[in-house]
């Protein structure tokens, strides 16, 4: 009788102490998962900015990693650059004012590019003939792989003349590297030796 007491008891405890096993692993489950779920919703919180709407109401917008967006505007960056340097007005002012926003996008190798052509009269033709010229970009291909950037655009460039428009086929190389962001250099870009590989006509259209 004592012995079945005994087995009993002992019984008893074997079943309280898988009870408490049991009890223990899902408490220890439960906290695991509470703070993983935390964990989770401060990550989420953290790639979000409330932005002041007028002082008068929040707008929630998604934070991006600015990294992201860095081939996107190391193209816009270039695009933008050639547009500037290459869009061209009969008017010395105008040449001048584009010329300038060129050069917060570019360094040294660019102004001597322009030099070069302003020392062989081409401004002073654009002027003097009433020309006008714009360029088309057709795309801009980034080396990311590597630091400085290695860049290759590939345009159409148009030189509009009273009787005639030109077509010309433009291809550049440039270093791309990264810079501090400004009003005058939004994408955070300065361009190095800037070449031009290719320019010739492709075709001539009388007007």
């Amino acid at each position: 009788m004592e012995f079945k007491t005994l087995r009993n008891i002992e019984n008893s405890f074997k079943q309280i102490r898988l009870y408490a096993i049991v009890f223990a692993v899902l408490c220890t489950s439960v906290v695991g998962y509470v703070v993983w779920q935390s964990y989770q919703f401060a990550e989420a919180q953290r790639q979000k900015i409330y932005v002041l709407d007028n002082g008068k109401s929040l707008m929630l917008a998604l934070s991006q990693d600015a990294s992201i967006n860095r081939p996107v505007e190391a193209r816009e960056h270039v695009k933008r650059f050639h547009e500037l340097f290459f869009t061209l007005a009969p008017d010395k002012n105008a040449i001048e004012s584009n010329m300038k926003r060129a050069f917060n996008l570019a360094d040294k190798s660019a102004f001597d590019y322009y030099k070069d052509l302003s020392e062989k009269g081409y401004y002073n033709r654009i002027i003097s003939g009433n020309v006008q010229q714009r360029i088309e970009v057709d795309s801009v291909v980034c080396n990311f792989d590597t630091y400085p950037y290695a860049v290759r655009t590939y345009a159409k460039q148009f030189i509009i003349r009273p009787s005639n428009v030109t077509k010309r086929n433009l291809v550049t190389s440039c270093l791309l590297l990264n810079s501090v962001k400004s009003d005058n250099n939004p994408q955070g870009f300065n361009i190095e030796k800037f070449a031009v590989l290719e320019n010739r006509d492709l075709e001539v259209i009388d007007r």
